[in-house]
């Protein structure tokens, strides 16, 4: 392929546009870059691309091609990029790379242990695509999602942990002694004498009708790639009354006009100091016991406004030009195939030193059933798993 030709759209603001053009520079790929910002002419060529939706990264190939959002296996397997580990067996194989998988990796690394970190997109996780942090201890004034990231992955890095990004683990099969054997994407195989499942959540999604149709042109589920699109717009809606539907809703107007955040149960689940905030910002609102029975397109095809309703079921059409949607996380253990007991929601269930129904794999992060799905917690979890991983390192040498 000529990749000479290669064409990303994307915005300095877009988490995902720099996630493409960083893979793509890493890889030594020359490509040429369209800021929209700079170039707003270039705004009816992604629309062209994208049936009318507005969505970023677009990368256009030579031979005319196109990828949308594309994770970095996908724009490894389009590119032909050649994905092995260096080794075939390891001591600790991490699944994931974002914070909790990051951690680990480097604790394991200062014991010597031969550590591979698996990623099947970008390292860092949901914290890399975070706009800004402000609760994470040591950075008084906050800290951008990226840059923490990055920090994480430079010290891994530093301590010579192998990292394997736009790869993913297809199987695990367990071969006895707390011994397993990993499968990638690629086809290649490795020999583990421990696995840690760190994959994380996805943001969850409504379901209801017009959704799918709408994502993308004008339903989104990250205010830091998609918020700076409504500049100027008059109504944005939050869907979801947790800290990360205050926070986003809160990021969100120094775009839109106003913000109203919709909540199903009787009051936000939000922080106090969150609530506060956003009722202290006239140009927010909070509608509780409400829930989103539609979405509705207007004549162009994007979203128009949503159909809400009450306890009492009587249903309005709310107004607006986008719906950012942070109604909960689902576990990213569909892979899994049952390996492991999982709980009803479908997170990794785990006994006290983190392992999991089977012997050698463990689970720590947003991924294993009782966490706290906060980062500083990620951060411990990543270390405390890799204290009870030793001994079981340490029993699995002396039976050998």
């Amino acid at each position: 392929m000529d990749v000479d030709e290669i064409t990303l759209y994307g915005a300095l603001w877009c988490p995902d546009c720099r996630r493409s053009k960083a893979f793509l520079t890493e890889q030594r790929v020359p490509f040429r870059y369209v800021d929209l910002e700079k170039h707003p002419e270039a705004v009816a060529t992604v629309h062209e691309y994208n049936d009318g939706k507005q969505i970023i990264p677009t990368i256009v190939f030579p031979d005319g091609s196109v990828l949308v959002e594309p994770s970095d296996e996908e724009l490894a397997d389009k590119l032909g990029l050649s994905r092995s580990a260096a080794e075939e067996c390891y001591d600790l194989v991490i699944v994931g790379g974002g914070p909790t998988g990051l951690t680990t990796g480097i604790y394991g690394a200062r014991e010597n242990l031969r550590t591979i970190i698996i990623e099947r997109s970008a390292l860092g996780g949901q914290a890399g695509i975070t706009e800004r942090l402000d609760n994470y201890p040591g950075f008084p004034e906050g800290i951008g999602g990226a840059d923490l990231a990055g920090r994480f992955a430079l010290q891994a890095q530093r301590y010579g942990v192998e990292m394997l990004p736009a790869v993913s683990v297809t199987s695990l099969e367990p071969q006895g002694n707390g011994v397993t054997r990993v499968t990638l994407s690629t086809g290649q195989q490795l020999t583990a004498r421990a696995v840690l499942i760190a994959t994380g959540s996805t943001y969850r999604r409504t379901g209801v009708d017009g959704e799918d149709d709408l994502i993308g042109a004008g339903i989104h589920f990250c205010a830091t790639c998609d918020g700076p699109f409504y500049k100027g717009a008059g109504e944005v809606v939050v869907l979801g009354g947790g800290n990360s539907g205050f926070e986003e809703g809160l990021f969100l107007t120094q775009f839109a006009d106003h913000v109203t955040i919709v909540e199903r149960s009787a009051s936000p689940r939000a922080s106090r100091l969150l609530q506060d905030k956003v009722s202290d910002h006239e140009r927010m609102t909070v509608l509780t016991e409400t829930s989103v029975v539609r979405f509705n397109a207007g004549d162009d095809g994007k979203l128009a406004s949503l159909t809400l309703a009450g306890t009492d079921g009587a249903e309005t059409d709310h107004a607006a030009s986008g719906v950012f949607v942070f109604i909960g996380l689902d576990p990213n253990t569909g892979w899994l195939d049952g390996l492991v007991d999982l709980d009803p929601v479908g997170f990794v269930t785990t006994n006290r030193m983190m392992e999991s129904s089977v012997p050698g794999i463990f689970a720590a992060g947003d991924v294993r059933a009782g966490s706290t799905k906060q980062l500083a917690a990620a951060v411990g979890e990543g270390a405390a798993v890799a204290l009870q991983i030793r001994p079981h390192l340490e029993a699995q040498s002396a039976g050998d």
